[in-house]
């Protein structure tokens, strides 16, 4: 196959219904949580660079930058979590709770293997 074979046969299942897709960014809530997912985005690439410097190019680490960024997702969490109507409390409870049920005490590759999809599932939604 070709590059001009390929660009045309990929684009045949890209999504271009606008109308619906203009309809869900009229919702504030959407446009917050895009707002918060690209800012994860940038912030993780931010850590990744510095930790990629620092490793394959001998930067000295600057963890006090590493730390600020880290705040940086925390921001955008924040607005994520007020979206969901939730709390970073909650979500690092429920958290725990899934990782208890998947690994019990101590991870093991076997459990990371073998994984209860519906028990983790029902942490998620609350029914502990």
């Amino acid at each position: 196959m070709n590059t001009v074979d390929y660009v045309k046969n990929a684009l045949v299942t890209e999504s271009c219904d606008m109308g619906p897709i203009l309809e869900r960014l009229q919702n504030k809530e959407t446009v917050r949580m895009l707002h918060a997912v690209i800012g994860l985005e940038t912030e993780v690439g931010e850590l990744q660079d510095a930790l990629k410097k620092h490793i394959f190019y001998g930067k000295p680490l600057d963890k006090v930058n590493l730390a600020e960024e880290i705040g940086d997702q925390l921001w955008y969490c924040a607005i994520l979590l007020d979206v969901l109507g939730t709390s970073f409390e909650k979500v690092m409870e429920t958290n725990i709770a899934k990782l208890r049920a998947r690994y019990g005490e101590k991870f093991t590759e076997a459990a990371a293997l073998k994984r209860d999809l519906k028990t983790e599932r029902k942490i998620l939604e609350g029914g502990k």
